[in-house]
């Protein structure tokens, strides 16, 4: 049995995410399988580097799976990009170590998340940026991104109210810039909980428009409670750009 590893990009804007669900077939795994399925005649089933939420967009989100039979990657990459909506597109495909796998052999991910600064209208990037008409001031946000990065227990930050499982992660970069009317929020660390992406930027959202003074930030994740945190920003203006292994 061969292993293999696939980089995907997608618009999650009309998917229900990454996850098959049993009650539709609208969702990016489930379109993914089916492909993969028909052009090889196997019943095959992909893991993802992570669920992505509905409306979540992914520039590389790596993926794995197996084949009974050895496929021709190049044949079946071009053959999967004129099968898949035009929205998915398989970007690479190659043979992976046995022991590959896209979720447990990850060691990080970056997150970018778009906020369209401005009082004009986003005409062209509203499915990809959040669209807030207020003056965001960068060094707050950035002052408060310095207290958020680091190993903490994120359990404020996470979507999941009684999750069980650990929600310490180290978050090793937060950047906040800005060209032009584009503020970009970038979080690198090596995982990320239920919403944890979104929940951080509406938290910085609130520092940066006066709302929370950057120093609340420690006291925020002392708490390790989901209400003492923002809520999370809409799921368009936010993209998985890379994961690393």
């Amino acid at each position: 049995m061969q292993n293999y590893r696939m980089v995907l990009a997608y618009d999650g804007s009309r998917y229900q995410g990454w996850q098959s669900q049993g009650n539709t077939q609208n969702t990016i795994q489930a379109r993914v399988e089916t492909a993969l399925s028909r052009l090889t005649g196997e019943a095959v089933e992909v893991s993802a580097s992570g669920r992505t939420d509905a409306g979540v967009h992914a520039a590389g989100q790596t993926v794995s799976f197996r084949l009974e039979r050895e496929a021709d990657c190049a044949a079946l990459l071009e053959a999967l990009n004129r099968y898949l909506p035009e929205d998915i597109g398989a970007l690479s495909l190659d043979p992976a170590e046995p022991r590959f796998h896209a979720r447990l052999s990850a060691r990080g991910k970056v997150y970018v998340y778009r906020i369209w600064n401005s009082q004009a209208p986003d005409v062209f990037g509203r499915k990809y940026r959040y669209s807030l008409p207020q003056p965001l001031n960068l060094e707050r946000m950035e002052a408060a991104a310095r207290l958020l990065e680091g190993k903490h227990d994120f359990r404020s930050f996470c979507g999941l109210t009684r999750y069980k499982k650990s929600t310490v992660r180290t978050a090793s970069h937060i950047s906040v810039t800005q060209s032009g009317p584009v503020v970009e929020l970038r979080f690198r660390g090596d995982g990320f909980l239920n919403r944890m992406v979104r929940i951080l930027a509406g938290t910085l959202v609130e520092v940066g428009l006066g709302l929370r003074e950057p120093d609340t930030m420690t006291a925020v994740l002392a708490a390790r409670d989901r209400s003492a945190a923002a809520g999370a920003l809409p799921p368009h203006g936010l993209m998985l750009e890379t994961v690393f292994y």
